[in-house]
């Protein structure tokens, strides 16, 4: 299993992707290149030796799922890599290059599109504390110098599905009138069958991949542009983590069906409009086109471990900003602001007292 990492061309530092400008830069000489032209360098990569340390003790791919340390050697500096089963791209801890675990992006496991980065760590940085500024009871240590640059850029797998449906729907929709005359209120309620046949498209329906990923943030910073994705590369994931995916197609495929169907009874049953109310009784899609992709979404995010001993998540959306968090509390300032208003209103009401 190949480990990865792009070298500029003119001083042979390590490239990353670069957001700001969709080109990858080298940090040491600040020169940009292309997707094109990145295409045409042959990527670094260790060698046999080091490639045959890299495979797992287990060579079934189904026992792979379950190591729970994977040990590579950089290629930079020849250091051990000790990465967990599903990390894809990551660091080296001791020369700090990025590296791209190739083997774990092939074969079955190969993407088929990517959203590269579009936020800067600048602007997720300033997004992050622009964020919590916003929050008066976070603890100062979620966002001291140290947290911040923890922040990670993640790119996180995700099973994308698309359908072309066709089906029909029936229901009945009613018109209600309510008027007087005189001292007699008349109801009159007249009720009309109605149904719809036709096709329904939908697109880029997303669903979660990763077992161990937050549900609940990696849904908060939905959703994103997919009509700016891109044919996967490996470039892109230099400068990044990145995460493989552990869960299957068939794992989701029910759930998504689902999702499915409600959608398409939706937008069909928005299409009866007119009417007081409408009750349907019969809806019946049959699917003539299904496409699963498999995608890598970028994400910024921190995670902090509070006093509790719950570790609190903070998400940016890599390409749109959108940012969600489940932030922890500084019990102690609210508190603390809790008696300081408790003691103002007493004051307030000392001093009411003393003017009557």
């Amino acid at each position: 299993m190949a480990v990865i990492s792009f070298k500029c061309p003119n001083c042979d530092g390590e490239l990353i992707f670069d957001p700001a400008t969709q080109k990858y830069k080298c940090e040491y000489c600040n020169s940009l290149f292309s997707q094109e032209e990145l295409d045409a360098m042959n990527p670094a990569e260790g060698s046999e030796k080091q490639a045959e340390e890299m495979e797992f003790s287990k060579e079934d791919t189904k026992e792979e799922h379950t190591q729970e340390a994977v040990r590579y050697s950089c290629p930079s500096c020849g250091a051990e890599i000790i990465t967990d089963a599903t990390t894809a791209a990551t660091f080296c801890y001791y020369c700090h290059n990025p590296v791209v675990l190739g083997g774990k992006l092939s074969g079955e496991f190969l993407p088929n599109k990517v959203i590269p980065f579009d936020v800067t760590r600048e602007a997720a940085e300033k997004g992050f504390l622009d964020y919590v500024g916003k929050k008066k009871f976070v603890p100062k240590a979620f966002f001291n110098k140290k947290q911040i640059e923890s922040m990670t850029g993640v790119y996180f797998p995700y099973w994308l599905y698309d359908v072309e449906l066709e089906g029909s729907m029936q229901g009945e929709a009613r018109d209600i009138r309510v008027w007087r005359t005189g001292d007699i209120e008349y109801t009159q309620t007249k009720y009309y069958a109605v149904e719809r046949e036709g096709e329904v498209q939908l697109r880029n329906l997303p669903e979660n991949a990763l077992q161990k990923a937050n549900a609940k943030l990696a849904n908060g910073v939905m959703p994103y542009d997919f009509d700016r994705m891109k044919d996967f590369h490996m470039g892109y994931l230099s400068g990044f983590m990145a995460e493989r995916r552990d869960i299957e197609q068939t794992a989701v495929q029910n759930k998504m069906q689902c999702e499915m169907r409600e959608s398409a009874e939706r937008l069909m049953r928005e299409t009866i409009t007119g009417h007081n109310s409408v009750s349907v009784r019969n809806v019946n899609f049959r699917p003539k086109k299904e496409t699963w992709s498999y995608v890598l979404l970028p994400v910024w995010t921190i995670t902090y471990r509070g006093k509790d001993g719950k570790v609190y998540y903070y998400s940016m959306n890599g390409q749109t900003g959108r940012v969600c968090g489940e932030l922890p509390v500084d019990h102690g300032k609210l508190a603390l602001t809790s008696a300081i208003a408790a003691f103002v209103v007493l004051i307030i009401g000392l001093i009411g007292g003393f003017f009557i």
